[in-house]
């Protein structure tokens, strides 16, 4: 007779320490099985050298390595429909329950739930945990229950439950006795799974006490790269938030502090509204008449707009994974209202490019930039994408790196004059939401 177990399955947590789920799952009473499932409902919309899948499974093999190393135990990856890896698990292991963290992502809360009323019906409990949050769904909500749609005083009662409650993380590997005994469990390399390594690598990210104090002043500069480089880390777990938080305030630095916050104040606006995937925040604007040229368009993804920072971010997104926060305002403000081409391309094209892609924050900045999101810049704040250099790169230093054509006679010619698209650009909002 087969001795039940537990699940634990990993997906937007992918350390072993300080994380919720596992550290409930191994503090049950049946050994805990660890398992990662690539999904071919995410991975079949993905180019086969994505460095985010790279990044993913170099991380697992880590942490296979450690728990084979250590604890005589692995992780077990699979390829497929999660739904399919259930049935060919449950046929497998007699399943007593399944541990993981919550995903609030539309696509993953549905598949959640799918998983969880079939596992039901052969009696095996479906357990999730808040784990890549300090606060989540409706925790931080207005007096009557509905959620903020304003960041400024989401971010106050934020800080001021977060002082109440305090914060506490959890001590997995305490607990790595109750994993399951099989150092040899299945495995998969990336071209099983079709991808290849990727050419493109995540940066480790860095919070050093010195970064932290210096953010507020270097944070805007993106030839300075003092940003923390925190996003895919945070995105794919491998990270704690808990920790992060603790960081930022030992070293007394709000700004810093309220970046995380801004982060799950996405997020539960993702949660509140899922039609803002597709749909504007304020339907008023999807009124707009945009122009939505594609050669335009390819110019802009290629960074070949004539504008040097905008094509500088654009360049450095193409090559690196990477775009300096400052900069992504500039080259969304730049799409949105200087082309007039709809936020949700510009959405889809981050998408596929940045390594720290997260929907709700990607969403939320870009209906920001375009004016139709929540808290949203003012239809008629467009950047001027030839001062900006002045104010945030003046001496050229980011634009010299990533276009040392920008004073080549080959450099293009402006696509657009910045007076007339602006007025143009005007009329048009003006006439959607008034």
């Amino acid at each position: 007779m087969k001795k039940p177990i537990n699940i634990f399955w990993f997906r937007r947590d992918l350390r072993l320490d300080d994380n919720v789920g596992f550290y409930e799952a191994l503090k049950s009473d049946h050994p805990v099985l660890p398992i990662f499932i690539f999904d071919s409902e995410i991975l079949d919309e993905l180019p086969i050298n994505d460095a985010r899948v790279t990044f993913i499974y170099e991380t697992l093999q880590k942490m296979r390595t450690k728990l084979q190393e250590n604890y005589d135990s692995s992780i077990a990856m699979f390829h497929g429909k999660p739904m399919d890896i259930y049935k060919k698990l449950s046929n497998a292991y007699e399943i007593h329950s399944v541990y993981t963290n919550h995903d609030y992502e539309p696509y993953a809360s549905e598949r959640d739930n799918n998983i969880k009323e079939v596992l039901a019906k052969h009696n095996i409990t479906f357990n999730t945990y808040k784990d890549q949050v300090i606060f989540e769904k409706d925790e931080v909500v207005k007096k009557d229950g509905n959620p903020y749609m304003v960041y400024t005083p989401y971010m106050r009662v934020w800080k001021a439950l977060f002082r109440l409650q305090g914060i506490e993380t959890y001590d997995s590997i305490s607990n790595f006795k109750n994993l399951i005994k099989d150092s040899q469990l299945p495995n998969l390399n990336l071209s099983e799974i079709g991808f290849e390594i990727s050419n493109q690598k995540i940066a480790d990210y860095s919070v050093t006490p010195s970064l932290i104090k210096q953010y507020e002043d270097t944070r805007n500069f993106p030839a300075q790269d003092s940003t923390s480089r925190l996003g895919p880390h945070l995105r794919f777990g491998t990270v704690s938030v808990r920790k992060m938080v603790k960081k930022a305030i030992a070293e007394e630095n709000e700004i810093f502090w309220q970046e995380l916050i801004w982060r799950e104040f996405f997020m539960q606006i993702l949660w509140h509204f899922p039609h803002t995937v597709k749909a504007s925040f304020k339907s008023k604007y999807d009124r707009i008449e945009w122009r939505n040229n594609e050669a335009e368009f390819k110019l802009w993804c290629e960074g070949k707009t004539g504008y040097p920072l905008v094509d500088a971010g654009m360049r450095q997104l193409n090559e690196t994974g990477f775009m300096h926060n400052r900069v992504r305002m500039l080259v969304g403000s730049f799409l949105c209202k200087h082309l007039l081409i709809d936020w949700r391309w510009g959405e889809a094209y981050f998408a596929e490019k940045l390594h720290d892609y997260d929907m709700s924050s990607n969403i939320g900045n870009w209906q920001w930039v375009a004016g139709s999101g929540v808290d949203a810049a003012p239809y008629f704040r467009i950047f001027n994408p030839t001062s900006q250099i002045q104010k945030f790169d003046k001496n050229h230093e980011y634009l010299k790196k990533w276009v040392p054509d920008y004073q080549e006679l080959t450099y293009p010619l402006p696509m657009v004059d910045h007076k007339m698209a602006r007025e143009r650009c005007l009329k048009i909002y003006k006439e959607a939401v008034s």
